[in-house]
């Protein structure tokens, strides 16, 4: 592990985060919980709100995808993802869903260090994010997609979102 840089867990717990939060939307999916919370230690992100019927940690399906993972990244249960939303709004997080709709931001012109902190909530791999939660967000954002099928997998959407808001952080690091 230590040619490869990778943290200890108490390293992990103590490094400086990605200031975003991740919030699952009722994901049916043990396997796509356990990589966002990969893809979530992968990017330093600050935690994971896992709502309504979203699988939680432990189980043996969430921990052989995440391998690991679940003991890194602090996560949160919360009875619906409204609740979640209302909460981390009342804590200062600017909160957008992952969503194509008529008003949404292409994430590649997402500017992340508008919103910190700043929350992203992730929608049910069928129904998408809830229309209740998008009301409250404070917008969506949305991944630019030409093919004809317009929709990803949520872990895959989660690392494409992920990878990019760590990106900015990257980049404010050097600049």
């Amino acid at each position: 592990m230590d040619e490869l840089g990778r943290k200890s867990v108490d390293e992990f717990k103590e490094a400086a985060k990605t200031p975003v939060v991740v919030v699952l939307d009722n994901i049916r999916s043990m396997h796509n919980v356990g990589s966002v919370f990969r893809t979530s230690d992968a990017f330093l992100i600050e935690a994971i709100c896992l709502c309504g019927f979203t699988p939680q940690p432990p189980h043996r399906d969430i921990n052989k995808t995440a391998l690991g993972a679940t003991e890194t990244v602090d996560w949160f249960y919360f009875d619906t993802t409204k609740d979640a939303v209302i909460a981390l709004k009342q804590k200062g997080y600017s909160l957008f869903a992952v969503e194509q709709t008529d008003n949404s931001i292409s994430l590649e012109k997402f500017t992340a260090n508008n919103y910190q902190p700043l929350a992203v909530v992730f929608g049910n791999e069928v129904e998408g994010v809830d229309s209740e939660v998008i009301a409250i967000c404070d917008g969506c954002i949305e991944i630019p997609q030409e093919g004809m099928k317009h929709s990803l997998n949520i872990s895959v959407a989660a690392g494409i979102v992920l990878w990019k808001l760590f990106e900015a952080r990257l980049l404010n690091a050097e600049g």
